[in-house]
């Protein structure tokens, strides 16, 4: 077991600014937890206190039933994995003697250490190739992933992430953000994230610690709930005015239904005859979307313009076995207002619309509401 425990943990620095006020809230073992909230808000300073990199002022904290005041903060942090932005990495050292660098010092000999540190790069998703190359010579999504290689490589329960992908452009972040999930669901750490990103707070998060002005903590719970039920008003401002549409992303949308689309191939196109304000969706041999065409994209075609000069963009792609929130937005980001369902494969199942996207939304709140009532209603009988 890697629980972690805060009981009354108050950290105030000596010209007497108080960095975390009074914190009790207990993350359970193999959980994904997200600090998140503005800068001076308190989620590093707690994060950092695990592993006594600060030591708080005032209450305990605890990993598996363990006072953490008691244990030698040297062992204590070699059974912690870190990351943080850039990935800390040591300039000096490859790819793969920065992975290995946790096991050398715990005594693991350096072939094994190197042998592990491959299999780990395997495991982030980064080519064998760069092993022998310096931090200097990665991009900065190829350094967060060796820094979570290293932070994995001794295999530690807790892993602490200080905000490690907030220095990479978004593409990268969400990939990185897919692959901790992936790592995650296989390897089930103890993890603490730390963000300011509420988007990415509640993608990742099992539960949710949303920290306000001089470190209050204002409420700790499951993400749908600081979406759907803000404990106080900071909450409701901080998570912004469209928490409604960001809680959408926990709703299953299998339900919605799928439209026929009509598709064409480039090869179609030239011959193609539309009416003012129609669409069709212009697709490969293997039915994969390449984007809208509508009179003008065909006006452009016919005039000498490539047609991938002339298709309009397709918006986003609803997957399989998505949620309604991604399934809104293929709707409302399409030109021809109607979003594209995909297979895994990425070949063109069907179109969705907004309307019945609402519609399934209406649903699923009528028969919460059902259920709501008929468990008062039992528990008011019981009485």
């Amino acid at each position: 077991m890697s629980d972690i425990e805060f009981s009354g943990v108050t950290k105030t620095y000596p010209g007497g600014t108080t960095a975390v006020h009074d914190l009790s809230l207990r993350i359970e073992s193999g959980s994904f937890t997200v600090f998140v909230g503005p800068s001076g808000g308190g989620k590093t300073t707690a994060m950092r206190m695990i592993n006594r990199m600060i030591a708080p002022t005032s209450g305990t904290i605890s990993i598996a039933a363990k006072d953490i005041s008691t244990i030698n903060p040297v062992q204590l942090r070699l059974g912690i994995g870190y990351v943080i932005q850039n990935g800390g990495l040591l300039p000096h050292r490859t790819v793969l003697d920065n992975v290995a660098t946790v096991p050398v010092l715990r005594g693991t000999s350096r072939r094994a250490a190197r042998g592990a540190a491959l299999e780990l790069l395997d495991r982030v998703g980064l080519d064998r190739a760069l092993a022998q190359r310096y931090p200097a010579q990665l991009s900065g999504g190829q350094q967060q992933r060796v820094g979570v290689a290293r932070a994995l490589a001794a295999d530690p329960p807790i892993l602490l992430m200080d905000e490690p992908f907030s220095a990479v452009d978004p593409v990268v972040r969400a990939e990185l953000q897919t692959e901790m999930q992936r790592l995650q669901a296989e390897m089930h750490k103890t993890i603490v994230f730390v963000t300011h990103d509420i988007d990415e707070a509640i993608k990742l998060g099992d539960r949710v610690a949303v920290f306000g002005p001089d470190g209050h903590l204002q409420q700790y719970d499951e993400p749908q709930r600081v979406l759907s039920q803000p404990a106080t008003d900071f909450v409701a401002g901080f998570v912004g005015r469209d928490r409604g549409y960001r809680e959408l992303s926990f709703r299953s949308a299998s339900a919605v239904p799928l439209h026929e689309l009509a598709v064409i191939t480039p090869e179609q196109v030239a011959g193609l005859r539309l009416n003012k304000g129609e669409w069709r969706l212009v697709v490969d041999p293997d039915r994969r979307p390449l984007g809208w065409i509508d009179t003008t994209g065909l006006e452009g075609v016919r005039a000498g313009r490539a047609l991938a000069d002339s298709m309009a963009a397709g918006g986003s792609l609803y997957p399989p076995d998505g949620d309604l929130r991604q399934a809104l937005d293929a709707a409302i980001s399409s030109p021809a207002e109607i979003g594209v369902a995909v297979e895994h494969s990425g070949a063109v199942r069907g179109g969705i619309l907004a309307t019945d996207v609402l519609e399934q939304l209406t649903r699923q709140r009528a028969a919460e509401d059902a259920e709501r009532n008929r468990a008062f209603f039992e528990e008011e009988a019981a009485k």
